[in-house]
């Protein structure tokens, strides 16, 4: 072997684990929440992550601190893979066991609440990062105490909506389900889960059948605006950048995803959202699964092996012609 395939050997070996370590460096994408009943977390971001109105909202951020609104589209459990029942311990449904959003755990039965009613009913998901995968919504059983920590024996056995793969419209999953009876306050417990991957993602929306049943104090539950989105995106922890999602969340996928989820608004850091009505935004949003989408990455990956290549071989030819190989 001559010097200079010998230099350039020993450049592509050094190269590979520098360009997966490249490939693995961006941060965890962000996914969503429900909007239609709106989440615990989600309505309380668009209160205000730094001074939410609420006191349960409030309650919530001195439990866990103001990031987990910041990132209210991260509530996820990396490994679920269908298991969430033998995941997630009694207490822990609505944070899906994270320490970052124990807050949403809190047994109250003043959350901010959106009114129901028995019969069909549209509901609504933002998705900052589509997956392909299946929803299941569940609503607590008649007798269910909000004032108690929420178990997953609180539930009905069944789901009472199942979609796999519903329509992505606006940047939100649509999908129709038929609500059960209920009378008072109750729960809509919502599981995400992938089919690409381990991953799933949960939502807690507070809901009243009819009234409230006697409580007071309670807030009126509203989602976030594309404005206040826009606002708070520069604080999530999540990839609210121009960045592929790589392997890198505190649960490693099995699979590595695709998300060209290239946020076109400007944000306005530490400027609390004000829910006014500003330019609407446009996310352009990925789908992940059994498609091409995961195209990017690869490219993505050939580009920085062929640049480092490309590069090192220069490296390596001028050595050889300096050592007459």
């Amino acid at each position: 072997m001559t010097a200079r395939r010998k230099t350039a050997g020993r450049a592509l070996t050094t190269l590979a684990p520098l360009a997966l370590t490249v490939l693995a460096a961006g941060p965890a994408a962000a996914h969503g929440s429900m909007t239609d009943p709106v989440s615990r977390i989600s309505a309380c971001y668009a209160e205000g992550p730094e001074s939410p109105d609420s006191a349960a909202c409030k309650a919530m951020v001195a439990a866990g601190g103001v990031q987990a609104l910041y990132d209210w589209n991260g509530v996820r459990d990396g490994a679920a893979g269908g298991q969430s029942r033998t995941r997630i311990p009694d207490g822990k449904l609505c944070s899906a066991n994270s320490e970052e959003y124990k807050g949403l755990d809190l047994a109250r039965d003043d959350w901010p609440a959106s009114p129901m009613a028995a019969g069909a009913h549209t509901f609504r998901y933002k998705a900052t990062a589509p997956h392909k995968g299946t929803f299941e919504l569940y609503l607590t059983k008649d007798g269910y105490d909000p004032s108690k920590p929420l178990k997953w024996s609180d539930l009905e056995a069944k789901p009472f909506a199942k979609v796999t793969d519903p329509t992505l419209t606006g940047g939100d999953y649509v999908f129709e389900g038929k609500v059960p009876a209920r009378s008072g306050r109750h729960l809509i417990y919502s599981i995400w889960q992938r089919s690409d991957s381990p991953e799933a993602f949960y939502t807690c929306s507070d809901v009243v059948f009819g009234k409230d049943g006697g409580s007071t104090g309670t807030a009126a539950a509203t989602a976030p605006t594309e404005h206040q989105l826009a606002a708070g995106a520069d604080r999530s922890s999540m990839d609210h950048t121009q960045m592929h999602h790589g392997n890198t969340s505190k649960d490693a996928h099995s699979a590595p995803d695709a998300h060209a989820g290239e946020d076109t608004h400007a944000s306005t850091n530490g400027v609390r959202p004000d829910g006014s009505s500003g330019k609407a935004v446009t996310t352009q949003l990925a789908e992940t699964g059994g498609d091409g989408s995961t195209a990017p990455l690869a490219i993505g990956g050939a580009a920085v092996l062929a640049l480092g290549a490309s590069l090192l071989f220069a490296v390596a030819r001028r050595k050889a012609a300096r050592n007459g190989g």
